[in-house]
């Protein structure tokens, strides 16, 4: 008898097993995915040189060590930015994957920019030097290349195929742990972020770290269905949102990038914007829809196609166009010189339109097309800056200033300034409007340093900023 209920309790033990398994609670097994897959995931590290220039330091001292507390000390009490001119090198780590047996791999542009030195290294721990043979940083895709023979490579997916809920697979070397597997889920489709106006993001849960940008994502089959590129943190780190540029949209500019080393879109020449519950009752619709045409750009193809500010677009080249945002994409996938329907809604009626669609233009000149009233980019410090608006003006209890929109690489970055912060005064005069600022920046001495008065939140200060040379 006590042998029969010992039989029957380790045949419960072993049916509780079975049934706690992945397989038999639904769940997948990667286990496959990731022993074929990884010998094609490579880790990519790049060296950048960098020169800065030290602290001003008394005569007979000679330079410290970078980080040294000396050197701090020094910076404090004697200034930086006029001693000697230092070299030194950062490094970055991402991700990447082989897409052709003779050394062709994908990354994200940002894991490679501006590097002078780039490393590509296999699953064996072998390492070759690789070439960029181009980059695109509106997708933020890079296409670089090794000699190699014989290399393992992925199977490319269908990103258009797709569903929310769907099971997916990263492989990467987070902080440069390399070949690392993480799984999740597809949470959203076709989200459009901030700056990222023509690539659809595949959003998931995936959990995705620095150094995971530019690896692959899986779907169960073992295909590649998309790139990851960001994920959205308050911290640096993974915070349950991750994104993916689709492999669809990658494979059309990888293509670019190896036949001619850039990429080229479509573009409309129009200022969008969404519609909202309200909009679409002043306009007669029954339920937000569409993009609605905010402003038309002059000698743009949307001009000489006859769309008008306050037109909303419905549909664009057989295409349905639920909100604004899946506007760009469709427009940047569109053949250049192509001739398209436009179907849009103007004063409460249906109209389809053709329109001969333009050359996206580079970013300093759409720049300039684009640039509303009250902003404006002034390229000698490399900064945007906006007006104050009256109510703004009110909450922060000033009469004046501008503040500044974005800060790209240049003398305002390296003063230190950030976006948000409110210019008061350049070189002990006040700057009242966007005007005023653009004709005084236009006046500063070249190669001088000069003070800018700034207000960050509750905190009035000076920085000077070193004006650069002209030429």
């Amino acid at each position: 008898m006590k042998s029969f209920l010992n039989k029957q309790w380790v045949f419960l033990v072993v049916l509780l097993l079975l049934a706690s398994s992945p397989q038999a609670a639904g769940l997948p097994d990667f286990t496959e995915l990731v022993k074929n897959s990884s010998p094609a995931v490579v880790n990519i590290s790049t060296t950048q040189k960098v020169t800065q220039r030290g602290p001003r330091l008394p005569h007979g001292l000679h330079q410290f060590p970078e980080g040294s507390p000396f050197e701090d000390f020094f910076r404090r009490f004697f200034g930086e930015g006029e001693g000697e001119p230092r070299s030194f090198e950062t490094h970055s780590l991402g991700s990447g994957f082989i897409i052709s047996s003779d050394g062709y791999v994908i990354t994200n542009y940002h894991v490679i920019r501006d590097a002078d030195e780039i490393i590509v290294r296999f699953s064996d721990r072998s390492e070759l030097e690789a070439e960029v043979v181009g980059g695109d940083e509106r997708s933020d895709l890079a296409l670089l290349k090794v000699n190699g023979k014989g290399l393992p490579t992925l199977k490319q997916g269908d990103s258009s195929q797709l569903k929310v809920g769907e099971w997916v697979l990263a492989i990467g070397s987070p902080f440069g742990f390399e070949h690392s597997a993480t799984a999740g889920i597809v949470s959203a489709l076709g989200r459009s972020l901030p700056r990222e106006s023509y690539v659809p993001f595949i959003q998931t849960d995936v959990a995705i770290n620095p150094g995971n940008s530019g690896g692959p994502l899986f779907n169960l089959a073992g295909e590649v269905v998309g790139i990851n590129s960001q994920i959205y943190s308050r911290t640096g780190g993974f915070m349950g949102l991750s994104f993916a540029i689709p492999i669809d949209v990658a494979m059309e500019v990888v293509e670019q990038l190896k036949e001619k080393g850039q990429v080229s879109r479509g573009w409309l020449g129009v200022v969008i914007q969404d519609v909202t519950r309200e909009l679409a009752e002043s306009f007669g619709l029954e339920k937000p829809q569409g993009a609605l045409v905010a402003r038309v750009l002059a000698d743009s193809p949307a001009a000489k196609g006859g769309i008008q500010a306050g037109d909303i677009i419905t549909r664009f080249n057989g295409n349905l166009v639920p909100q604004s945002s899946d506007l760009p994409p469709l427009v940047g996938r569109t053949e250049i010189g192509h001739k398209v329907d436009v179907q849009i809604l103007r004063a409460s009626a249906q109209k389809t339109l053709k329109v001969k669609i333009g050359e996206l233009p580079e970013e300093e000149e759409l720049r300039k097309a684009v640039g509303r009233p009250g902003q404006t980019f002034e390229k000698r410090l490399a900064i945007e800056v906006t007006d104050l608006g009256d109510e703004e003006r009110a909450q922060l209890d000033l009469t004046s200033g501008v503040q500044i929109t974005r800060v790209e690489e240049g003398p305002a970055a390296e003063a230190g300034l950030r976006r948000g912060d409110i210019i008061l005064g350049i070189n002990n005069t006040e700057v009242k409007d966007i005007s005023q600022f653009k004709e005084l920046v236009g006046k500063l001495p070249a190669g001088k340093s000069v003070p800018l008065l700034l207000q960050r939140g509750q905190t009035t200060s000076f920085v000077a900023i070193k004006i650069p040379g002209d030429g």
